[in-house]
Order: structure tokens, then C-alpha cells, then sequence
């Protein structure tokens, strides 16, 4: 999407309806029209426009594309009481096909593509395998610990690298809290030694990083066979296991069609979660899925370090009871920053 077409969406948020010469006037005739009915059939054959009638009578206007993408005043959406708030309280069967289309924005793309070729110039600095076999350490420890806290391990940083590097337990910790640790180590270097794995997406890939996040810490592995609830939020997922599998191929189906692998990833740490296809682990295993993509090609993995717990779970709500995808866009993009500005620095 270019400059002229991201204007056009602008005017389309302000205009609920409206005609090519509409345009013709906003532009002050700057463009002709045909440029601009090729800027029109762009944005609709990409599902940010739908229009109505033919020939001299098309009108156009803004589509649920277009929606999930928008900015969303998060405080005050979150002044409201889940309980009271007006959402999409079951599982929205077209979020495959709004999905499909571009997610980041020309500004939001030009960012992720200069943080990887920063990234990539950095890490071509270290020749010493056993350096960056530290530094990758560094990330998997940081994001064991982070991840997990966002689970409601109380585990601290340092705790973490103790029982990580050194198998100290933490003095009043859980067998839970400190098998969850562990879990994420063993799920990461899983990601990390078998990076091919992850190049193109498979749903057993998917089960197998939930049973390896999930060992031995009494939760069901393999598809749900049933509801589920989710706390606070009234979004109902689905309640089947037919379905369940089958969004779960859809979504798998939609990732290996995108030819952004930051786009692959960041649909594989909202969607995972979205279709709430386990039991339980289901954010565990969107991150580390979403990582895992990362690795298989060649970028850097997210450690989440700097995310604050409160607005990274505002964001994952903000999506199920919207398919609102630009708070999480945002965490998602900051956590990158930091990443490359954080590891692999001389």
C-alpha cells in the first residue's frame, strides 16, 4: 500500500460512503482518475474497501479488513467492564479470509525489514560459535522467564538462570512453577536445533512444541475435545474438537501462504491462542511457535523482556472480543526492537 492508498483508507474512516470524484476533490485533481480507480480496485482486491452497485453508481467503504487494523483507544476500551463491553463473543469463521491480506502497514514493514538487516549485520560480526551459543542462552533464558511470568510463574530472572545453567531450584517455588522453567529451555532449544522444522508450518508441529511446553505438568496434550472458558473476557472459543482441528489447518494453511516470515509469526502468536487449541498452554505455545518461525529464518527470536504482563494481555483480549490486531501488532514490533537493539551487540 502506498502513500496515495493509505489516504484513500483515511478518508474512507471519515466517509462512510463515497464515489471516485469524491476523491477527485480530496486530492485537489492532483491524480487522474484513472489512477485512482486503479487505487480503488487495489485496496478492494486486497479487502480494505467493499463496494456496492456498477459503472457510474460504485460506491465504496471501509471493510472488516480494514477494522481489525485500525488504531483502538486501549484505556479506554478497558474502562469499560468485560462484562458490559460489546464484542465478537464467538469464534469469527472469516478471520482466515480478513486475515489473508497485508497486516503491517508500508512504515510498520520498512521497520521490521531495517531491524532484521541490523540484526543480521550483527550477527555476521560473531565468528565464535561458542559465543553466540552464550548469546542465544541469553535470549532463551530471558524469554523462559518472561513467557512464564506471563503464565503467573514467580519465578525471578536470576532465579531463572540459576535453575536453567546451574539446576538450582528456587527456595519456595513450585514443582509447577520450576517445570514450566524447564520446559520452556527444552521447547527453545527444540526450536533452535531443529530450525528447518519450522520453515513451513505443520499442525503436528504445533502439538509437538505444546507437549514438550506442557510435560509433566498434568495438562491434556493433543486437541481439545471440548469448551473452554476464558478469564476475563465473556469470548466463547470454539467447542469441538472437529472445528478446533479444522482452524487449526486454516490457520497453519493461511501462515504458509504469506510470504512475510514476520507476518507468519506474528499470526502463529495471536491466532494459536484465538482458537484456544489445547486445553490449556495455549499463549505458552503461540510465543514459542511464533519464535520458532523466527529462528527458521535466520531472524532473531523474541525474548519479551520488556513487555509489561498487563498490556500484552490487553492486547491478546482486544483481539478475541474484536480481531483487532494493532495493539498486538505494536507489542509485537517493540519486542523485536528491543531484541535487536538487546542481543548479539559488540
Amino acid at each position: 500500500m502506498n502513500n496515495r492508498q493509505e489516504k484513500i483508507i483515511e478518508f474512507a474512516k471519515k466517509n462512510t460512503s463515497f464515489k471516485n470524484k469524491d476523491l477527485l476533490i480530496f486530492f485537489n485533481n492532483e491524480y487522474s482518475r484513472e489512477t485512482i480507480t486503479r487505487d480503488l480496485t487495489f485496496l478492494f482486491n486486497q479487502g480494505f474497501l467493499k463496494k456496492t452497485g456498477s459503472g457510474a453508481y460504485v460506491t465504496y467503504s471501509l471493510s472488516e479488513k480494514n477494522q481489525i487494523i485500525e488504531d483502538v483507544d486501549v484505556e479506554k476500551y478497558f474502562e469499560t467492564p468485560y462484562f458490559k463491553r460489546t464484542i465478537k463473543e464467538r469464534f469469527n469463521f472469516e478471520i482466515f479470509n480478513v486475515l489473508k491480506n497485508y497486516i503491517f502497514t508500508i512504515e510498520e514493514n520498512d521497520k521490521l525489514q531495517k531491524l532484521h538487516k541490523k540484526f543480521i549485520k550483527n550477527f555476521s560480526e560473531y565468528n565464535s560459535q561458542t559465543i553466540i551459543n552464550k548469546e542465544l542462552e541469553k535470549i532463551m533464558i530471558e524469554f523462559s522467564w518472561k513467557s512464564s511470568v506471563i503464565e503467573g510463574n514467580t519465578y525471578s530472572l536470576l532465579g531463572t538462570e540459576a535453575l536453567i545453567k546451574n539446576n538450582i531450584i528456587g527456595k519456595g517455588k513450585t514443582a509447577d512453577e520450576t517445570q514450566m522453567i524447564l520446559n520452556h529451555k527444552d521447547a527453545f532449544n527444540e526450536a533452535i536445533q531443529n530450525k528447518e522444522r519450522f520453515v513451513k508450518l505443520h499442525s503436528a508441529d504445533i502439538e509437538y512444541i505444546h507437549s514438550i511446553l506442557t510435560k509433566k505438568l498434568r495438562i491434556t496434550r493433543n486437541v481439545r475435545k471440548e469448551g473452554v472458558g476464558i478469564t476475563g473476557t465473556n469470548y466463547r472459543p470454539l467447542d469441538n474438537e472437529a472445528q478446533v482441528r479444522e482452524a487449526m489447518q486454516n490457520m497453519v494453511d493461511l501462515i504458509n501462504k504469506k510470504e512475510s516470515f514476520f507476518e507468519k509469526s506474528l499470526l502463529a502468536s495471536i491466532l494459536i491462542s484465538y482458537i484456544q487449541i489445547f486445553e490449556d498452554g495455549n499463549k505458552r505455545t503461540s510465543r514459542m511457535i511464533s519464535n520458532a518461525i523466527l529462528l527458521a529464518h535466520n531472524s532473531i527470536p523474541l525474548s519479551y523482556r520488556i513487555v509489561d504482563v498487563e498490556e500484552y494481555k490487553k492486547a491478546v483480549v482486544l483481539f478475541y472480543e474484536t480481531n483487532n490486531i494493532s495493539y498486538f501488532k505494536k507489542i509485537f514490533i517493540e519486542q523485536l526492537e528491543d531484541a535487536v537493539n538487546n542481543y548479539f551487540q559488540k
